[in-house]
């Protein structure tokens, strides 16, 4: 089992892309409720988080917000699609604490892949281990009871609840605030 809640960060070289973003990028703090990146703009950034927690959101056409995704300190945030595909993105990034974050402007990543083969592989492994922790957790709405996903959430992340509200987990897990309720008596 993982130790990593976004499992992704596994299949990569991480004190590469740390190293990238402290020393080529800019710390910035984001505020509780700011956006990182925001939907129908190009994400800027590709960061390391010093501190913070933040959640990934898209909103249906009613305006109802669906939290796809969390980061934590110590890992990184982007819109990896918008960011290769340099296109507006689709998802907002919402900092659910203040953060404090190594930004390295999504550009420079972009314009070194010309010419460096090493920022190439990098960018490669990145995509192909974001592609299969998101393919993963799509399978796992299809495969796994609601309290089947509730157990591996906490399995990876148990301090979860001190992090995000009950309303961003349950999002998450595709289950009403009151069925989440329900699991955590369990």
């Amino acid at each position: 089992m993982s130790e990593n809640f976004n499992t992704w960060i596994e299949r990569i070289d991480v004190n590469a892309w740390r190293d990238l973003c402290v020393s080529h990028g800019i710390l910035r703090h984001f505020n509780k409720g700011e956006e990182f990146v925001s939907v129908g703009y190009a994400g800027r950034y590709f960061g390391w988080i010093q501190s913070g927690t933040l959640k990934y959101v898209v909103r249906s056409e009613d305006g109802a917000e669906h939290v796809v995704g969390f980061v934590f300190d110590e890992d990184f945030v982007a819109d990896w699609h918008s960011i290769i595909n340099e296109t507006p993105s689709e998802l907002s990034i919402v900092a659910t604490s203040d953060c404090d974050i190594y930004c390295i402007p999504s550009k420079e990543i972009i314009a070194k892949l010309p010419s460096d083969a090493y920022m190439r592989e990098m960018v490669s492994r990145a995509t192909e281990a974001v592609y299969s922790t998101i393919y993963h957790r799509y399978l796992d709405l299809y495969i796994k009871t609601p309290q089947q996903r509730y157990e591996s959430l906490l399995s990876h992340h148990p301090d979860l609840f001190d992090c995000f509200s009950l309303k961003d987990i349950a999002s998450f897990l595709h289950v009403t605030p009151t069925h989440l309720s329900r699991l955590r008596k369990k």
